[in-house]
């Protein structure tokens, strides 16, 4: 089935005369009764138009759309035909599909064409009839559009999964777990509590949700391999879901994560100036860390969001899966999946450096060659962001020292010291009165922290933090007491998340805060 069949969909049933999609606008369906109504909240970008209009090109006219830009067909869903010009003006696409009421039966139309001149036949409006089935690209293409830049790809047909995604949404939860034999959970505001009104979730129940939810390849994947991920356009809800497929001792189960359609503000973050303008740098290493779940693409989002705005350059993003979609605004913005358009991060990363970037976002540095390339690629003149899995800023470079053999450490060291630009460590604590509120931790290596690094004395770089608040530094304590004093959080909160305790316990001393330090040291 064809993508656009879903919006083809909602003409029959609203009455439409015309559906009218371009490239960051809102879906638009002219009414028979006069008016124009849209039928989806957020507007498509570019290469999302150009994967609907390639899902349906019949095979004759597809040598036409690639040269000439441009296909005038019929198409037919449900009985009812519709007149598809496709046109592409500057690369990119635009799609109207006129409602010609009930299909002729003509099925020898398109067996009398003549097999050659395709550009002809575009050229001049001819209809033909074409089936949904008769679009339908390679299972691999078919697949993983649905959860790549577009976000419109096909809504769960499951009954049960509408309503477990109606729930998650309803109570505001983050992420959705079901489990063989367990009640469905969600993660409101760091808390798991059980979803109301729903049974525990049988083995092959959960199967058959699993399969009808997931894209062809990533349930090949989950059979193969036991495990699989990826993405979920949820347009009911207007957000996209990252998937995770799992067995265990029990049964199969899955964990969804909830991903706004929407970019981030970075107002509502509470991002301060000096990470905004790491959106401005021309060249180096970005690094955004901290455990899992604590925001660390929410961040990204929002400061690449500032750099599509303010810039004209090229943003390369490689993801697993893609989770913010980023629209072209003034930069140009290509994004792939690992296991769809690269089989790996460190391999789309070496593909990069062809590709002619400025700015490359690695959604995770995982290993040995993946972080090589990286600062390889900061070195010569890129500006790349990248997230570690590391609970402070100072531990971010130990970790990445630590990743290479004692022979190249002294190597890798300088390369830091020159490439790396700033590191962002983060953790979200639970905020008073509901919700949940990220404090940061900023290291901006100054030539001071450059020459410590330099010289492997990493141990002293607190100290120089504390003197560098100039260049925007902040250690986690000082952002944990910050938010008591701003009473965002509660002390306890701030003192069980935090990494350096006793040091905390000081700093609250410091700024005269009460906190029972024994009831502290129990909870700990």
């Amino acid at each position: 089935m064809a993508q656009l069949d879903r919006l083809l969909s909602h003409v029959i049933a609203k009455g439409g005369s015309k559906l009218r999609l371009e490239a960051d606008k809102r879906p638009s369906l002219d009414l028979r009764r006069g008016g124009s109504v849209d039928l989806l909240p957020n507007p498509l970008p570019a290469v999302m138009v150009d994967v609907l209009a390639g899902d349906v090109v019949p095979p004759e006219f597809k040598n036409a759309w690639a040269t000439e830009g441009r296909a005038e067909f019929e198409y037919n869903l449900s009985g009812q035909a519709f007149l598809i010009r496709l046109t592409r003006y500057q690369e990119v696409a635009q799609i109207t599909a006129e409602h010609l009421g009930p299909a002729a039966p003509a099925p020898t139309v398109k067996a009398d064409l003549p097999a050659a001149a395709p550009a002809a036949a575009a050229a001049t409006p001819v209809a033909t009839t074409a089936q949904p089935s008769t679009p339908k690209p390679a299972p691999k293409s078919a697949s993983k559009p649905m959860s790549t830049p577009g976000g419109t790809g096909d809504a769960p047909r499951h009954a049960l999964a509408e309503r477990l995604f109606a729930a998650l949404l309803e109570c505001q939860g983050s992420d959705l777990h079901c489990t063989s034999r367990e009640a469905p959970l969600v993660r409101v505001h760091g808390d798991m509590q059980e979803l109301p009104g729903f049974q525990p979730l049988e083995p092959e129940a959960l199967l058959e949700l699993m399969e009808a939810l997931a894209t062809p390849d990533a349930w090949a994947r989950f059979q193969s391999h036991r495990d699989a991920d990826f993405a979920h356009a949820y347009d009911a809800g207007g957000c996209r879901l990252r998937v995770n497929y799992f067995h265990d001792r029990v049964g199969p189960g899955f964990v969804c994560r909830v991903i706004p359609n929407q970019i981030p503000d970075p107002d509502k973050l509470g991002l301060p100036d000096p990470v905004r303008r790491l959106c401005n740098l021309a060249k180096g290493l970005v690094l955004v860390t901290g455990p899992t779940g604590s925001g660390k693409s929410t961040t990204l989002a929002a400061i690449l969001d500032l750099a599509n705005q303010k810039r004209r350059d090229h943003i390369l993003t490689i993801e697993d899966p893609i989770e913010f979609v980023h629209p072209r605004k003034g930069c140009l913005v290509n994004q792939r999946e690992v296991g769809t358009h690269t089989d790996s991060f460190k391999s789309g990363l070496r593909a990069a450096l062809r590709e002619d970037p400025d700015i490359v976002m690695v959604g995770e540095m995982r290993d040995l060659e993946t972080i090589a390339i990286a600062l390889e690629t900061a070195v010569t003149g890129h500006l790349v962001f990248g997230t570690l899995h590391t609970s402070s800023a100072i531990g971010t470079i130990d970790r990445i020292v630590d990743q290479f053999p004692a022979d190249r450490q002294q190597q890798i060291r300088v390369m830091l010291a020159d490439a790396l630009k700033c590191v962002v460590s983060q953790t979200l604590l639970k905020k008073i009165g509901g919700g949940r509120v990220a404090a940061l931790e900023t290291l901006f290596i100054s030539p001071a922290i450059a020459n410590l690094i330099r010289e492997g004395k990493n141990f002293q770089i607190p100290s120089a933090m504390q003197t560098g608040r100039s260049y925007g530094q902040k250690l986690m304590n000082d952002s944990l007491v910050e938010l008591i004093k701003d009473k965002k959080v509660e002390p306890m909160e701030a003192y069980l998340k935090c990494p350096d305790k006793e040091s905390f316990i000081a700093a609250c001393k410091r700024a005269g805060i009460p906190f029972d330090l024994r009831l502290g040291e129990v909870e700990a």
